[in-house]
């Protein structure tokens, strides 16, 4: 899988008229703590599929089982940047076992928090970044879908956290997925993922070590469908 950017630039208005994602860089090292999930419970999700057109921002990429790259192996990667210039995603399953009052203790908003810390992606364990659920748009943020916003600043981060905002509604990440230019149609036209609308139940579901091990059953549930003998025979 490809993992092309390798930085990105802080939130900031271009002359294209396009915004770029901002990132944080903190000094923190983060061990990377996978729970295999064997839970297969079954899901209502709609929007699967991995045609190359429902690509987006918003849009959540499951890996297959058999995937060639162990830095995506039971991945659920939330799209958060989409253009031309290619495509940002958080992984938002992977748990560390790092809480954020370790991780990012040089906030002195950051104390006491015990919610821990994701594995966003293979790139750049150093920046960190954040998804908060707000109804209404926070200054500095991003919407990334429905009332999901990422959060690029380290001042809206430490708002964020002085305002006690629980696991349930703002998690952070360390690392994040990258794919350059084309990339990423690329690995869709091979088949490399599948495609989910993404939505806050998912992205801050409660047991997040089994949410690949739900949505790729849905996956093949959905083929077995596909393969069911035409009624009569």
């Amino acid at each position: 899988m490809a993992r092309g950017l390798s930085f990105l630039q802080f939130l900031s208005h271009q002359q294209d008229k396009r915004w770029t994602i901002g990132l944080m860089r903190l000094q923190c090292a983060l061990p990377l703590s996978i729970i295999a999930s064997v839970l297969c419970l079954p899901l209502s999700v709609v929007g699967q599929s991995m045609r190359l057109g429902d690509l987006g921002v918003g849009k959540m990429l499951v890996a297959p089982r058999e995937c060639p790259d162990a830095n995506f192996a039971k991945a659920v990667i939330l799209l958060v940047q989409v253009d031309e210039n290619g495509a940002v995603g958080l992984m938002i399953n992977h748990r560390t076992t790092v809480p954020i009052s370790r991780a990012l203790d040089q906030l002195k908003s950051a104390v006491n928090r015990k919610d821990p810390v994701y594995l966003g992606g293979p790139v750049d364990a150093s920046t960190v970044l954040a998804l908060l659920r707000a109804r209404n748009k926070p200054e500095e943020a991003r919407l990334v879908v429905g009332d999901i916003y990422l959060v690029g600043t380290l001042t809206l981060l430490e708002r964020t956290l002085a305002a006690g905002t629980g696991p349930t509604e703002f998690r952070t990440y360390a690392g994040y997925c990258g794919w350059g230019p084309g990339q990423l149609q690329t690995e869709m036209k091979l088949g490399a993922w599948f495609i989910f609308d993404g939505n806050a139940r998912l992205v801050f579901d409660s047991d997040p070590d089994s949410l690949w091990s739900r949505l790729i059953a849905r996956t093949e549930q959905k083929v077995a469908q596909t393969r069911l003998p035409a009624s009569g025979y």
